[in-house]
């Protein structure tokens, strides 16, 4: 079964940072591309940033130099790190797995909220 578990969200002051993590089970995590996304109400789930097997990072526009995704294949686990947070990127940020730029499966987490307030 195919699951994926966010953590690391919080309340967080303008400039801040935070780490998130994403806990992926159930299939072959080595061998899938790997997605942050983010939602805020009212909105669809909007691409953050993504990671091939191998490493090459993809971030959207508005986080480029300010946020940075990683994995860890031997435990399965992504990370993002957010620095330099603005109020802008409020949102709740899931996980997922794609495979030739479609989700490979039809499972979301529930995600981690993120507010960035002062």
């Amino acid at each position: 079964q195919v699951q994926f578990v966010e953590s690391g969200g919080g309340l967080v002051q303008p400039g801040g940072s935070l780490r998130l993590s994403c806990a992926a089970s159930g299939f072959t995590f080595s061998t899938y591309t790997m997605r942050w996304y983010r939602r805020t109400p009212g909105k669809e789930r909007e691409l953050v940033a993504g990671i091939s097997p191998g490493g090459g990072p993809i971030y959207v526009d508005s986080v480029k130099g300010r946020f940075t995704i990683s994995r860890d294949n031997a435990k399965n686990t992504l990370h993002l790190q957010m620095n330099s947070l603005k109020p802008e990127d409020t949102a709740v940020y899931y996980c997922t797995a794609t495979r030739l730029g479609k989700r490979a499966f039809d499972t979301w987490g529930q995600g981690t909220q993120v507010i960035v307030s002062s």
